[in-house]
C-alpha cells in the first residue's frame, strides 16, 4: 500500500479518536486533554514542514477545546497535502 493511502487510513482513524469524546458527555471532553498533544505530535509526524508544524497546532487547539472534535483535521490535511497541493 502506498504511503499516501497509509495517511489517508491513520488519519481517518486519529479523526475517529478525536471524536470518540462525543460519545461520552462531560467525561469525554476530559479525554482531550490527553488527546490534544497527541494528535499534535502525530501531525508534525505524519507531515512534514509547515503543513506538519501549523497542522499540528491546529490539531491540538481543535482538540483541545470542547465541542470543537467534529473537525477531521487529519483527513483535510491528507486532503490538502494529496489533493490540492498533488504531492506523490
Amino acid at each position: 500500500m502506498e504511503d499516501k493511502y497509509k495517511k489517508l487510513i491513520l488519519g481517518i482513524v486519529f479523526d475517529a479518536i478525536g471524536m470518540l469524546s462525543f460519545s461520552i458527555p462531560f467525561l469525554g471532553e476530559f479525554s482531550d486533554v490527553v488527546w490534544a498533544p497527541a494528535a499534535g505530535f502525530l501531525m508534525t509526524k505524519m507531515y512534514k514542514g509547515s503543513l506538519g508544524r501549523i497542522g499540528g497546532v491546529f490539531a491540538f487547539v481543535e482538540e483541545f477545546f470542547p465541542f470543537s472534535d467534529f473537525i477531521p483535521t487529519f483527513t483535510l490535511a491528507w486532503i490538502y497535502s494529496y489533493l490540492i497541493k498533488k504531492e506523490s
